[in-house]
């Protein structure tokens, strides 16, 4: 068995090391651009260049190490529809993205944001509080990610309310779906986290229009892709005061251009794409797994539905 890795950052020792541990019958092929690559089984990537797509093609089946998927799926029919790609669940990135989220969500609460710039100003002046029932945490997406994040959040006693694709249910979590229950759901949502996938029905999922319907004096958290937003309408709604506050971690350019408007905004705190880093071992653990259930023809999980997008 082969398998074809590559990594942007060029790290791929410790990847092999670890294939090697928890995978020992595989050879690993390192990608490298303008070589020739022995054939292989599968492919583990994360966001492969344009030139890897020929390698891409005759593989069994090609692993992303991450949840979301739209760095490969932007090939579109480049990539034949017939080779599976599957993403990670989990692999420790929700535990992650649950601490990060609650984090930000009860810095909001709690007017930390406002006493940060108060102590910078050396400024003493106690805040009137937030009023729980009136702090409603809403999450765009209830997949994996987006259920460990309502997980962590309902100790709290926020009002928690969800909204996905299709209809889903949670205990003590209030339910909306489809493009009817978007609007409700967004009218009641105080604190606004997006864990959606990047799709083109989700892109600017977070424009004007739809972040206009959120309470006066709202908080966005962005966890999921950068071009969920609308960037100059998150601007110019921060400006207005019809959003308090927004917690961002992902972007439409990576690293954030240093001329970047979002910089020159206090009231925007900026994270360089750390919600929820990759893990490793974690991930060579589940790879390798499936790998094994793919050869022994058992179904594997995280499997993505190319016309869905996740």
């Amino acid at each position: 068995m082969r398998i074809l890795l590559h990594r942007a950052d060029g790290k791929t020792e410790p990847w092999i090391k670890d294939f090697g541990k928890y995978l020992p019958e595989a050879e690993i092929e390192i990608w490298h651009a303008g070589e020739k690559c022995q054939a292989c089984d599968y492919a583990v990537v994360w966001s492969p260049p344009e030139a890897m797509l020929p390698e891409l093609a005759t593989v069994k089946a090609i692993f992303v190490t991450g949840a979301g998927v739209d760095a490969l799926l932007k090939f579109g029919d480049a990539l034949p529809h017939h080779i599976p790609v599957i993403r990670l669940e989990d692999a420790g990135m929700a535990i992650q993205m649950a601490e990060y989220v609650t984090y930000s969500v009860l810095r909001y609460f709690r007017r930390f944001n406002e006493y940060e710039t108060q102590a910078r100003a050396g400024t003493w002046a106690p805040l009137p509080q937030h009023h729980k029932e009136d702090f409603s945490v809403g999450v765009l997406g209830m997949g994996v990610l987006g259920t460990r994040v309502l997980e962590a959040l309902a100790p709290f006693g926020f009002p928690l309310r969800a909204w996905s694709r299709t209809e889903k249910s949670m205990p003590g979590v209030q339910c909306f779906s489809g493009a009817d229950g978007l609007d409700t759901f967004l009218r009641g949502s105080r604190v606004l986290v997006c864990m959606l996938p990047l799709t083109a029905d989700t892109s600017n999922i977070m424009d004007r229009k739809n972040m206009c319907k959120l309470p006066e004096g709202s908080y966005v958290i962005n966890v999921a892709r950068g071009a969920h937003i609308a960037e100059p309408d998150l601007v110019a709604l921060i400006k207005s005061g019809h959003i308090a506050a927004a917690t961002l971690d992902v972007f439409r350019n990576e690293p954030l251009p240093a001329q970047h408007p979002f910089w020159q905004e206090p009231r925007i705190t900026i994270t360089p794409h750390i919600s929820a880093l990759t893990l490793r071992r974690e991930s060579v653990q589940q790879i390798a797994a499936n790998i094994r259930k793919t050869e022994a023809g058992a179904q594997v999980a995280g499997v993505v539905d190319r016309t869905l997008g996740y």
